[in-house]
């Protein structure tokens, strides 16, 4: 497959992934009903998976996949299912038309901060460094990156990992409480 092809395969993908990602994340909000709601939601999840492994990111891919499409989700479908009535859907709040204007306020920002406030000048590095030196730099940043991962996870980050860590036991011991009761 010539470079021209594949890079527009990979455009192409990247193009139907994000409009998916998008448009799911846009139905979670917009559904009234929690547990279609939350099947969107792993669509989502999966979308932001396959922009990952477009990103040349698998380990990140396979995190998403197993902690938010494989625990989180079921783990949401669940609560759903079990607390609420689906017939009865989200209840409506007056809260509407300020959230909105929030988020609007927050795109155009984030929209603001892309494109005027970050330097997305590529040339230097293609000035500098032809393609096979490209290519090359890309193998040796992204060989070994679980192992670097780990090494910052356990040193620069111990704090942040053992929070978490934390977090997520507290919301177990809850949820068993919870169901205890019943």
């Amino acid at each position: 497959m010539s470079l021209t092809t594949e890079s527009f395969a990979v455009q192409l993908a990247f193009w139907v992934l994000s409009f998916c990602t998008v448009i799911s994340a846009i139905a979670v909000v917009q559904i009234q009903d929690l547990f279609r709601s939350a099947l969107f939601l792993i669509v989502t999840f999966l979308g932001i998976a396959g922009l990952f492994v477009l990103l040349g990111a698998e380990f990140l891919a396979g995190v998403q996949l197993m902690v938010y499409v494989g625990a989180i989700s079921v783990l949401i479908i669940f609560a759903i299912l079990m607390t609420r009535d689906l017939e009865e859907g989200n209840p409506s709040h007056s809260f509407r038309i300020p959230v909105a204007i929030v988020a609007i306020l927050f795109m155009l920002f984030s929209i603001y901060a892309i494109t005027v406030g970050t330097n997305w000048d590529s040339r230097l590095i293609s000035e500098t460094l032809n393609q096979e030196q490209q290519t090359e730099a890309g193998k040796i940043f992204f060989a070994d990156s679980i192992p670097n991962l780990a090494n910052l996870l356990l040193t620069d980050f111990v704090l942040a990992f053992e929070l978490v860590s934390v977090l997520l036991l507290a919301a177990a011991v809850g949820a068993l409480a919870l169901v205890r009761n019943r």
